[in-house]
């Protein structure tokens, strides 16, 4: 199950609404983890904007939600842009809108991304066969990691480049892990830990989505690989 909303326009066009947010994360004493406002927009965007691509969509605005104080707003729009402009996506309208009547202890921030895609927004599950292959690109990092070991997050080109090859369906990991998306992915299949060997944690939490899941068939794997690079963890099938 695929975390966005989908609005039929007619039969040949529906928006698509992906979301994130963040809370005690960013530049207030009291955050949890410290990271200019920027990071934390930049990371935020990352979310949503993954999600809404992974579901067949073209974003075309972002809605900022600011609870961090007007000084943050700024640098948040270009946190924003910077994701933008790694996914080449140059028309992007931003707008939003922040509490100023109220000032919080921890940083917050959501965000909402839109999309527009082809079709009346009906997607099915997908259906697992014996031909089924599936790996993980980047690692599953949070908090201080996605700090300390940013290197490991996969770039969004990468994953831009790999959601737009033929046959290959992919979905961003969020904070319940990689197991927990995949069985929201299949219709008839549910895994557990049992049926990979893998170097990676099937259950941590991905944070930023830092990495994402590829599903494709057995032909597929090679390029793959190779686009991936240093980024590409098999789930080899036991």
């Amino acid at each position: 199950m695929r975390d966005v909303l989908i609005f039929p326009v007619n039969s040949e066009e529906a928006i698509v609404v992906a979301s994130d947010n963040s809370g005690g994360i960013g530049e207030k004493d009291k955050d949890s983890v410290k990271v200019p406002y920027e990071t934390v927009a930049y990371y935020s965007f990352r979310v949503a904007v993954m999600e809404c691509i992974s579901a067949g969509a073209e974003p075309f605005a972002a809605a900022l939600h600011n609870f961090c104080g007007e000084d943050a707003w700024n640098a948040l729009v270009r946190g924003i842009k910077r994701g933008a402009e790694e996914l080449d996506i140059g028309a992007l309208e931003i707008n939003g809108s922040t509490e100023s009547n109220f000032t919080l202890l921890q940083s917050a921030v959501g965000l909402s991304v839109l999309g527009k895609m082809k079709g009346n927004g009906h997607s099915e599950r997908l259906l697992y066969t014996n031909q089924t292959e599936i790996s993980v690109i980047g690692s599953p990092l949070v908090g201080e990691e996605v700090v300390g070991r940013g290197t490991e997050a996969a770039p969004l080109k990468l994953f831009q480049e790999i959601n737009s090859l033929a046959d290959v369906e992919t979905l961003p990991v969020g904070s319940k892990g990689i197991i927990e998306e995949l069985n929201g992915l299949f219709l008839n299949k549910e895994f557990t830990n049992n049926d990979f060997s893998t170097d990676l944690d099937l259950h941590k939490s991905s944070g930023p989505s830092t990495c994402f899941i590829a599903v494709y068939p057995q032909g597929k794997t090679k390029e793959i690989r190779r686009l991936a690079g240093s980024y590409f963890h098999i789930l080899s099938k036991v």
